[in-house]
């Protein structure tokens, strides 16, 4: 009470925090968390990587951020219900338990770390399902069933409680990543010195564009990131998440197992293809948790318990609707079970780059064809519809706007319902001129797309 009352009377900028009998006057802000914080800056470490131990109420600060909280045997009640774990010995034998059980296996057999956890959605009962602590997960399922969803509100909350991840991206689909750095593109390999730089910073996420890589070199690509990024693991911990989309096309079926270098087990890394059989065996033997989406669930995680040779579980027969996918816990040894998605808070368009710049398959091309039905010009992409949108006669423009053959093909064929919305308005507009209207579809595309000139 004197201590408050002083800081009033002075108008002083300073907190009050308890300390068992004891009080400490700090400034505004400072507390154990914020020197811890400072200190594992200087150290280039992450607090995901740091083991908190305390005794009293100073102590929850710091003890919070901290990937494993300790309190030891005479720590305040309060403090012991929010920790991890608490020891048997009381102050510094209590500490002394604690270094003797990290060297004996870095407290790995801490089962009960609940502030940190990753929601993956929810089941059946409503309870929240967590993505299990040092997993290796296999995410996989036919184009389009969702897994873009999935692995992106995954990767957004992993962010979001602080965890690094490194993403090997062989299509471009994360180049618009919040909060990320993108290394690479069609026109620079990257080099591993300057992902590791990045890498080098705890609260930096990275992306490794591999477009310019070709394809039968993204195998032996991946073969040389791989051992620098656990050798970084070996000396900091992270990064923390390392994310291999397409990883057909990392670590194929048909790769030579002496050039693969993969270690007997890696915790935290995420596999995701359409085809799990077209991924090498020993990558796939890794995976402790699969996670299946799309029309036949049951026949991916057959798919790949066949390519590991297991016998297959009882999975859930049956398409999957949007938002919902099948889990299976191998290694908890329990039954496939089916869960929704939680969906990430911003969608991330994938695909941008294809649906830009690449080939649409035929049934998704755009076709003037004319109210005569005279023409025959198809638009395999967005650059070659604005392309043939420029040169197509005003007649042929005006008709398929009318018709709204526009709004309706952003809708079907690119599954972009805000471009599709923003292209129906235009088309409602009765007043615009062809040219008009061409060049208010032609922004829309650009302010989503970003084409290149």
């Amino acid at each position: 009470v004197t201590v408050l009352q002083t800081i009033r009377e002075f108008g002083l900028e300073l907190q009050v925090i308890f300390n068992k009998g004891a009080v400490m006057v700090l400034p505004s802000g400072i507390n154990k968390a914020a020197g811890l914080t400072a200190a594992l800056t200087s150290l280039g470490l992450s607090a995901h990587n740091t083991v908190g131990v305390g005794d009293a109420e100073n102590d929850h600060a710091f003890l919070d951020i901290c990937e494993c909280s300790v309190a030891v045997a005479n720590a305040l009640p309060i403090v012991q219900e929010r920790v991890d774990w608490v020891t048997q010995g009381a102050r510094g034998a209590g500490v002394c338990e604690l270094i003797d059980r990290l060297i004996e296996d870095d407290l790995c057999t801490i089962q009960n770390q609940e502030h940190h956890k990753i929601l993956l959605g929810n089941c059946e009962d409503k309870s929240c399902l967590y993505l299990p602590y040092g997993s290796s997960v296999l995410l996989a399922g036919i184009s389009g069933g969702g897994k873009s969803t999935l692995a992106t509100g995954v990767l957004e909350r992993l962010g979001e409680e602080g965890y690094q991840f490194c993403i090997f991206d062989p299509e471009g689909d994360y180049e618009t990543f919040a909060g990320s750095i993108v290394v690479g593109n069609r026109d620079h390999i990257p080099r591993i010195d300057e992902v590791l730089n990045l890498l080098e910073q705890p609260d930096q996420q990275v992306i490794i564009n591999m477009l310019g890589v070709p394809l039968d070199q993204r195998p032996a690509f991946f073969a040389s990131f791989l051992p620098a990024l656990l050798e970084l693991r070996s000396r900091f911990g992270r990064p923390h998440w390392i994310v291999m989309d397409e990883v057909h096309h990392l670590i194929p079926a048909t790769s030579n197992p002496a050039t693969l270098a993969l270690p007997q087990s890696l915790d935290n890394i995420m596999m995701i293809t359409v085809h799990p059989d077209h991924v090498a065996t020993p990558a796939l033997k890794l995976v402790d948790t699969a996670i299946a989406l799309g029309k036949a669930p049951e026949q991916t995680i057959s798919t790949f318990c066949d390519a590991i040779d297991e016998p297959a579980p009882n999975t859930p027969a049956g398409a999957l609707e949007t938002g919902t996918a099948i889990a299976w816990f191998k290694a908890a040894q329990t039954d496939p079970f089916q869960f929704n998605v939680e969906p990430p808070k911003t969608e991330r368009r994938r695909h941008m780059r294809n649906y830009a710049e690449g080939a649409l398959g035929e049934d998704k091309h755009f076709v003037f064809r004319g109210a005569e039905q005279k023409l025959k010009l198809r638009a395999q992409n967005l650059i070659s519809f604005t392309q043939l949108a420029d040169g197509i006669d005003d007649e042929t423009w005006t008709y398929h706007l009318q018709q709204q053959h526009y709004s309706k093909w952003f809708r079907e064929s690119l599954k972009d319902e805000e471009l599709a919305e923003h292209a129906a308005e235009i088309e409602k507009m009765t007043n615009l001129s062809p040219v008009e209207s061409r060049e208010k579809i032609r922004q829309a595309i650009e302010e989503r797309y970003t084409l290149p000139a």
